[in-house]
């Protein structure tokens, strides 16, 4: 298991990847730091640059807790790459982390925004839930909760962007690549999986290479890297638990969170 300070290449391998699934949000606005051009600017500057990085990774407020709280619980390092990956795609890193550890960790940060929708927070831990963004997007964020409260349009477009989502890569026009999806939807009662189609994708921050036939993971507007077919299994299970987690759970949440 590695440790800390074991590779430069494991830290900077950390760093670029959390960068590759952060920058997305943050392009738009959403979430890390207000520069988002010096942003993209260090995840593209090399060794350098990614050591950058590590300084900004905090004002991630969504995502920096847990992965604090994964690394306590395994690795130490919250950067390190099997933690990030965790996080982001799922995996078998999280069934070390204590369930106890991550109710209190998320009380700590959202029970008085949550308000009376709590409960289904704290269910969704009895429920099995662990600690990834695939938790945090179905289970935590107020965007099922305003779904079934009839906000249907804007909640789904919002779910279905921010969760983690995987294709396959069939082209390329223009700037985007063309990749095979199958996107989100909500038939009254239950969000699943729809019929594939093709989304125009922008490549991904870094601008690794990326060709026809390869798997690959996709933030926002944003391809974020390659998956292996290891990395894309973690990543359908994670969604497909936390999806059935929220979909157990027919009442809104009470009141709307602001992060």
């Amino acid at each position: 298991m590695a440790q800390v300070g074991d590779s430069s290449m494991n830290a900077h391998s950390g760093l670029l990847t959390f960068g590759r699934f952060a920058f997305p949000p943050n392009s738009l606005g959403y979430c890390g730091p207000t520069d988002t051009r010096t942003f993209k600017e260090l995840v593209n500057g090399g060794p350098a640059g990614i050591d950058e990085v590590r300084h900004l990774v905090p004002a991630f407020d969504g995502a920096w807790p847990y992965l604090e709280l994964i690394a306590n619980h395994t690795v130490h390092d919250p950067l390190d790459l099997q933690v990030v990956e965790a996080y982001w795609l799922g995996g078998s890193l999280l069934e070390r982390v204590d369930l106890l550890a991550v109710g209190n960790s998320i009380d700590d940060r959202f029970r008085r925004r949550a308000g009376r929708g709590w409960s289904l927070v704290s269910d969704s831990l009895e429920a099995g839930a662990r600690p990834t963004h695939s938790f945090h997007v179905f289970c935590v964020y107020p965007w099922v909760g305003l779904l079934r409260s009839g906000v249907v349009d804007p909640a789904l477009h919002v779910l279905d962007r921010c969760r983690i989502r995987w294709g396959q890569v069939m082209g390329k026009e223009g700037d985007r690549f063309l990749v095979h999806v199958r996107p989100l939807v909500w038939d009254g009662r239950r969000l699943t999986l729809g019929p594939e189609r093709v989304e125009a994708v922008l490549p991904p921050v870094d601008e690794q290479m990326i060709g026809d036939g390869d798997h690959v993971a996709m933030h926002w507007e944003h391809i974020c890297q390659r998956v292996s077919p290891s990395q894309l299994r973690d990543l359908q299970r994670a969604h497909a638990r936390h999806l059935a987690i929220a979909n157990r759970s027919g009442r809104p949440l009470a009141s709307r969170l602001d992060f």
